[in-house]
């Protein structure tokens, strides 16, 4: 990923704050025994950062077994993408002129090496994950019985990416006078698209420095 030195997120422990919330990402390997299509297969799919284990700690995640990606992952090296909020960035926001438009966003990429997991670790995993955005709902056997828990991992494989190596890139317009950054978060604030409003909120919340936007 292209990072420039002005937009680099920052720390290990800045990114992995940064998975652990935008934590949809995509999947990316290389199919090599693929002769006549593309080589690259990519998944959408939820991931639970432990970050804890390993150097730079480790993913896990699951997929349909009836996905055919899964059967490459083993050991094989790939690329997660998580992505933030983004948003198209009017030049008229800018109180310096000339200026013209861009497209401000935030994205972590995570390359490490797959393996596979057990039934007791995928069924671990996949607590902790249902555990982090609705406690409690595996309590409920009406909603989730026990015998159709067991049926469901039938049908999905479980995985572990061990992080070899993290990129971060926060594009804020950060590199802009104060003047400028304001007009940007208020442009961002006034409109009605969700993702606009999200950056807004993330401009606010990050520690670039940016200053008091209100």
């Amino acid at each position: 990923m292209f990072v420039p030195k002005s937009f680099a997120m920052g720390n290990l422990a800045t990114m992995q704050q940064f998975i652990d919330e935008f934590g949809f990402g995509i999947l990316v390997s290389d199919d090599s025994s693929c002769v006549t299509e593309s080589r690259l297969q990519a998944s959408h799919l939820p991931f639970l950062l432990k970050s804890d284990e390993g150097e730079m700690g480790s993913l896990y995640s699951h997929c349909a077994r009836a996905n055919p990606q899964w059967k490459v992952l083993d050991k094989a090296n790939v690329l997660i993408t998580f992505s933030g909020p983004h948003s198209y960035i009017s030049p008229s926001w800018y109180q310096a002129r000339p200026a013209v438009p861009t497209w401000n966003y935030a994205a972590v990429h995570v390359y490490g090496c797959v393996e596979l997991t057990s039934k007791k670790q995928t069924v671990k995993a996949i607590t902790a994950l249902v555990q982090k955005y609705e406690p409690g709902l595996l309590d409920n056997q009406e909603v989730v019985p026990e015998h159709f828990v067991d049926k469901l991992l039938a049908g999905i494989v479980g995985f572990k990416i061990k992080i070899q190596k993290v990129e971060g890139v926060q594009k804020l317009g950060q590199q802009r006078n104060i003047s400028d950054q304001l007009g940007v978060f208020h442009g961002l604030s006034r409109s009605d698209h969700f993702d606009s409003l999200a950056l807004a909120n993330y401009m606010s919340k990050s520690n670039l420095g940016i200053g008091n936007l209100k």
